[in-house]
Protein backbone atom coordinates (compact mmCIF):
# COMPACT_ATOMS: atom_id res chain seq x y z
CA UNK A 1 0.00 0.00 0.00
CA UNK A 2 2.76 2.51 0.84
CA UNK A 3 4.29 2.38 -2.56
CA UNK A 4 1.32 2.38 -4.00
CA UNK A 5 0.03 6.03 -2.79
CA UNK A 6 3.53 7.03 -2.85
CA UNK A 7 3.33 6.95 -6.90
CA UNK A 8 -0.50 8.11 -7.10
CA UNK A 9 -1.28 11.37 -9.56
CA UNK A 10 -1.89 13.08 -6.12
CA UNK A 11 1.14 11.88 -4.70
CA UNK A 12 4.01 14.53 -3.34
CA UNK A 13 6.70 12.55 -4.37
CA UNK A 14 5.65 12.29 -7.78
CA UNK A 15 5.08 16.01 -8.35
CA UNK A 16 8.26 16.18 -6.41
CA UNK A 17 10.33 13.87 -9.05
CA UNK A 18 8.96 16.41 -11.41
CA UNK A 19 10.37 19.26 -10.34
CA UNK A 20 13.50 17.66 -9.71
CA UNK A 21 13.34 16.26 -13.44
CA UNK A 22 12.79 19.63 -14.73
CA UNK A 23 15.24 20.97 -12.30
CA UNK A 24 18.11 19.10 -13.89
CA UNK A 25 16.61 19.56 -17.34
CA UNK A 26 16.71 23.46 -16.41
CA UNK A 27 20.46 23.51 -15.91
CA UNK A 28 21.13 21.68 -19.34
CA UNK A 29 18.95 24.30 -21.53
CA UNK A 30 20.46 27.35 -19.91
CA UNK A 31 23.89 26.16 -19.76
CA UNK A 32 23.35 26.25 -23.72
CA UNK A 33 21.32 28.95 -23.59
CA UNK A 34 23.25 31.12 -21.75
CA UNK A 35 26.54 30.66 -23.85
CA UNK A 36 27.77 34.29 -25.17
CA UNK A 37 24.60 35.91 -23.36
CA UNK A 38 25.11 38.26 -20.37
CA UNK A 39 23.77 35.63 -16.95
CA UNK A 40 21.52 38.44 -15.98
CA UNK A 41 20.21 39.54 -19.19
CA UNK A 42 19.02 35.80 -19.76
CA UNK A 43 17.72 35.50 -16.05
CA UNK A 44 15.36 38.21 -17.02
CA UNK A 45 13.99 36.64 -20.72
CA UNK A 46 13.94 33.31 -18.23
CA UNK A 47 11.76 34.75 -15.56
CA UNK A 48 9.72 36.64 -18.33
CA UNK A 49 9.19 33.51 -20.27
CA UNK A 50 7.85 31.92 -16.95
CA UNK A 51 5.30 34.69 -15.94
CA UNK A 52 3.68 34.22 -19.96
CA UNK A 53 3.55 30.81 -19.33
CA UNK A 54 2.12 30.45 -16.16
CA UNK A 55 0.06 33.39 -16.42
CA UNK A 56 -1.60 31.51 -19.60
CA UNK A 57 -1.81 28.26 -17.45
CA UNK A 58 -3.43 29.80 -14.22
CA UNK A 59 -6.08 31.80 -16.58
CA UNK A 60 -6.91 28.90 -19.22
CA UNK A 61 -7.15 26.47 -16.29
CA UNK A 62 -9.55 28.28 -14.33
CA UNK A 63 -7.41 29.03 -11.70
CA UNK A 64 -7.75 32.60 -11.56
CA UNK A 65 -8.70 35.01 -8.46
CA UNK A 66 -7.74 38.41 -7.36
CA UNK A 67 -4.96 38.06 -6.12
CA UNK A 68 -5.59 41.40 -4.16
CA UNK A 69 -7.82 40.00 -1.51
CA UNK A 70 -4.83 37.72 -0.35
CA UNK A 71 -3.98 38.26 3.48
CA UNK A 72 -1.47 40.75 4.27
CA UNK A 73 0.71 37.42 5.48
CA UNK A 74 0.41 35.81 2.75
CA UNK A 75 1.76 38.85 0.39
CA UNK A 76 4.41 39.39 2.96
CA UNK A 77 6.26 35.75 2.43
CA UNK A 78 4.94 35.31 -1.63
CA UNK A 79 6.89 38.65 -1.81
CA UNK A 80 10.23 37.18 0.13
CA UNK A 81 10.18 33.95 -1.87
CA UNK A 82 9.92 35.60 -4.82
CA UNK A 83 12.96 37.78 -4.03
CA UNK A 84 14.96 34.74 -2.66
CA UNK A 85 13.68 33.24 -6.02
CA UNK A 86 15.46 35.59 -7.85
CA UNK A 87 18.28 35.80 -6.36
CA UNK A 88 18.63 32.05 -6.51
CA UNK A 89 18.37 32.19 -10.52
CA UNK A 90 20.77 35.34 -10.85
CA UNK A 91 23.44 33.18 -8.85
CA UNK A 92 22.53 30.35 -10.77
CA UNK A 93 22.93 31.77 -13.87
CA UNK A 94 25.89 33.38 -13.43
CA UNK A 95 27.08 29.88 -11.53
CA UNK A 96 26.58 28.29 -14.63
CA UNK A 97 28.01 30.89 -17.09
CA UNK A 98 31.54 30.28 -14.91
CA UNK A 99 31.38 26.64 -13.93
CA UNK A 100 30.44 22.94 -15.22
CA UNK A 101 26.71 22.35 -15.15
CA UNK A 102 27.83 19.00 -13.49
CA UNK A 103 29.14 20.88 -10.79
CA UNK A 104 27.15 24.01 -10.44
CA UNK A 105 23.71 21.96 -9.94
CA UNK A 106 25.07 19.58 -7.54
CA UNK A 107 26.78 22.88 -5.17
CA UNK A 108 22.66 24.29 -5.80
CA UNK A 109 21.38 21.18 -4.02
CA UNK A 110 23.15 21.89 -1.46
CA UNK A 111 19.66 23.82 -0.85
CA UNK A 112 17.85 20.55 0.36
CA UNK A 113 20.92 20.85 3.43
CA UNK A 114 19.72 24.31 4.17
CA UNK A 115 15.87 23.81 3.46
CA UNK A 116 16.20 20.70 6.36
CA UNK A 117 17.81 23.08 8.75
CA UNK A 118 15.84 25.95 7.90
CA UNK A 119 12.99 23.96 8.74
CA UNK A 120 14.25 22.31 12.20
CA UNK A 121 15.00 26.38 12.87
CA UNK A 122 12.11 28.05 11.89
CA UNK A 123 8.92 25.59 11.12
CA UNK A 124 9.50 23.19 14.19
CA UNK A 125 10.30 20.16 11.78
CA UNK A 126 11.87 17.28 13.42
CA UNK A 127 13.70 14.79 10.97
CA UNK A 128 14.63 11.52 12.52
CA UNK A 129 18.00 10.58 12.65
CA UNK A 130 17.89 8.56 9.76
CA UNK A 131 16.27 11.26 7.77
CA UNK A 132 19.73 13.66 9.35
CA UNK A 133 21.72 10.73 8.05
CA UNK A 134 20.18 11.62 4.35
CA UNK A 135 20.80 14.90 4.86
CA UNK A 136 24.19 14.88 5.66
CA UNK A 137 24.77 11.82 2.87
CA UNK A 138 23.98 14.78 0.55
CA UNK A 139 25.68 16.86 2.23
CA UNK A 140 28.90 14.91 1.49
CA UNK A 141 27.69 14.04 -2.00
CA UNK A 142 27.65 17.79 -2.89
CA UNK A 143 31.31 17.74 -1.71
CA UNK A 144 32.62 14.87 -3.47
CA UNK A 145 31.00 15.91 -6.73
CA UNK A 146 31.96 19.86 -6.55
CA UNK A 147 35.58 20.05 -5.29
CA UNK A 148 38.32 17.40 -6.28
Amino acid sequence: KGVRTMFTTTSWFNWALMSAVFAALTAIFAKVGIQGVDSDLATLVRTDIVLIVLSTFVVFAGKWSNPFVLPAKTWVFLALSALATGASWVCYFRALQMGEASKVAPVDKLSLVLVAVFAFAFLGERPTPREWLGIAMVAGGVLVLAFK
